[in-house]
């Protein structure tokens, strides 16, 4: 009987410039992708988040007033580990985000702001791998993402935007879905990934209410464990996986 065969997961396209991170929470990205995005500004490419909230319902003993600056000041701290210096909040409460028209307005205004060519979200499924259950901000904004990139071209979808001077963008290429159960394409993490620990280690008020274990060990075992595991399926390399769609 023959050993079961695992699936490769195919390279990301490196044919773009610009790349827009849309998500839900300061962290998002630092748990997801961190070490792709490092990788991609070291190579000269533009990347720039946007977050719909400020993580403010995330640290249990911090009121919502408190967190909010404090988890956006990690957030800008964190992003600069890895390249990035345009932070964007749409302002949505954390916790209660609504999947619907407002929150594709948002995020198709910062598509056709930034005018990415490759846009990168998170999870928008119900489960991480039919294990645990998925929080509705991810599933909320996944989704949402998804349908703002073709909403950000069509100039009769949120006609209000082109009002404001945000004209139509079309130039999407694709979107890629971080912390995907169903990946098909990764990028090498091997340069990015001691800058990924330090970028979310920058989250550390939250990252201190989250775990007793030492930050800097719980950090640094999560993602090179997630970084070895993905590297299974993409010739032994660390690496970040995404599930791509193509536009």
């Amino acid at each position: 009987m023959s050993e079961p065969t695992t699936t490769q997961l195919e390279p990301m396209p490196d044919d773009w410039q610009r790349a827009l991170a849309v998500v839900a929470h300061p962290d998002d990205l630092e748990y997801g992708c961190a070490a792709a995005i490092a990788q991609w500004t070291d190579a000269g490419r533009e990347v720039a988040y946007a977050l719909a909230t400020r993580g403010e319902a995330g640290i249990d003993t911090l009121a919502p007033a408190e967190a909010a600056p404090l988890r956006e000041r990690e957030q800008r701290a964190s992003a600069a580990v890895v390249g990035v210096s345009t932070v964007e909040f749409m302002d949505h409460k954390d916790g209660v985000i609504e999947y619907g028209v407002p929150l594709r307005r948002d995020i198709a205004a910062a598509i056709r702001r930034h005018r990415p060519e490759l846009v990168i979200t998170l999870n928008h499924r119900d489960t991480w791998g039919g294990f645990a259950w998925n929080t509705p901000d991810h599933v909320a904004v996944g989704r949402a993402t998804l349908d703002a990139a073709g909403d950000a071209g069509n100039r009769w979808i949120f006609p209000e935007l082109g009002e404001q001077g945000l004209e139509p963008w079309n130039g999407v290429r694709w979107v890629a879905v971080a912390g995907s159960v169903s990946p098909t394409h990764a990028v090498d993490a091997t340069a990015g990934l001691e800058r990924a620990v330090r970028s979310l280690l920058e989250h550390r008020a939250y990252i201190e209410a989250l775990t007793d274990e030492d930050p800097e060990t719980h950090v640094r075992d999560l993602l090179t464990g997630f970084a070895r595991s993905t590297g299974e399926r993409f010739g032994g390399r660390p690496a970040v996986s995404f599930e791509l769609f193509s536009r």
